[in-house]
């Protein structure tokens, strides 16, 4: 018999989102221990609903990853062996249809470090996340590629040059998951009334705190206040692969401000997640995806991406809240203390 951990789960919203693959007015659910981050993300919220064009989401890239490690008997072996693999591509297409429906190559990337050869396989893989679609690829990639060249050996079905839940460069780089960038401009007078502050004051905070501030701790492929807090609920309540938000909070925070309003982004470009697979058949979760309308019948993939931009766009939401909170003194502590201690401000 399963058991179930009990997490807290509220929906927020409704979010104004619009772009190519998403248009519309939509509540998101985030399951979540710290209980500020609702009314947090729901002020960002509140101010999209007011923006003509809301949050603008935009999905740039689409694509999973797996890598599979080679052991060859010298460097010179394994550059060749990578040359051929690399001339038989078409072959290797052929291979990965016969594994699903969905899954297809896209892409080879490679690395060589010593004898050892890293084939970096990149997938796309309808509406799942694909964690085990392109291991399942990947896999007969390695048996196909062992038996037509001899030199090599098997090392690992995964070289971690993937780089799944990893915080590493390659990832945003060459592209893991959804690659997403969630964008709205909001007038001045928006910025004093709901988020009591200024436009200028956004601006610097961000400079400073995130982008220097984030350069001075060493942060890696990441420039951003708290990615991570709205990801885990979002994944939490969407029955995604929760540890994915390693990679995933690996993100930038970008705002400027334009004749007297705040242009504010965040770019996402590793937002592993799907609307079908593992964990997609918990009733709460099923519920919650008919909720936000990404049970109907659509394009493979399109489904996911809508996904993708819900997800984008509550993370915008729930950044600027936190930004605009830490540019008053106490403001941070104040909403703490009353909505997790109960204690007045």
């Amino acid at each position: 018999m399963s058991e179930f951990a009990q997490i807290p789960m509220q929906f927020v919203g409704p979010l104004k989102v619009s772009g190519p693959v998403i248009d519309g007015e939509f509540e998101v659910p985030l399951a979540t221990y710290e209980t500020p981050l609702w009314p947090s993300v729901n002020r960002g919220a509140r101010v999209s609903m007011k923006c003509d064009k809301g949050i603008q989401c935009t999905v740039i890239d689409d694509r999973m990853t797996r890598s599979v490690l080679f052991e060859a008997p010298d460097a010179s072996d394994a550059f060749q062996s990578l040359e051929k693999i690399k001339a038989d591509f078409p072959t290797l297409g052929k291979v990965v249809e016969g594994t699903s429906r969905f899954a297809r190559l896209i892409n080879v990337n490679s690395q060589i470090a010593a004898n050892l050869l890293f084939i970096r396989f990149e997938f796309t893989t309808g509406d799942a996340s694909g964690h085990n679609m392109c291991t399942q690829a990947a896999e007969a990639l390695m048996n196909h590629l062992l038996s037509t060249h001899p030199n090599l050996k098997y090392g690992s079905i995964s070289g971690n040059y993937c780089s799944d839940k990893k915080a590493t460069a390659v990832n945003g780089i060459l592209g893991r998951g959804k690659y997403v960038v969630a964008e709205m401009t909001i007038p001045g007078k928006l910025c004093r009334r709901y988020l009591k502050t200024t436009p200028e004051k956004v601006v610097q905070l961000n400079i400073r705190k995130n982008l220097i501030g984030t350069l001075l701790a060493g942060g890696s492929r990441s420039a951003n206040a708290h990615f991570a807090n709205m990801l885990l609920g979002f994944y939490l309540a969407t029955g995604q692969d929760a540890a994915n938000i390693v990679e995933g909070s690996q993100g930038f925070t970008i705002c400027e401000e334009r004749e007297g309003d705040l242009y504010f982004s965040v770019t996402l470009p590793n937002l592993i997640m799907g609307t079908v697979g593992n964990g997609k058949g918990l009733d709460f979760v099923l519920e919650n995806m008919q909720r936000m309308g990404l049970t109907e019948n659509r394009e493979p993939g399109e489904n996911s991406k809508r996904l993708a931009c819900l997800c984008a766009a509550q993370v915008l939401c729930g950044e600027l809240s936190l930004l605009a909170a830490q540019t008053n003194p106490g403001e941070l502590m104040d909403a703490h203390r009353r909505i997790e201690r109960g204690a007045s401000a």
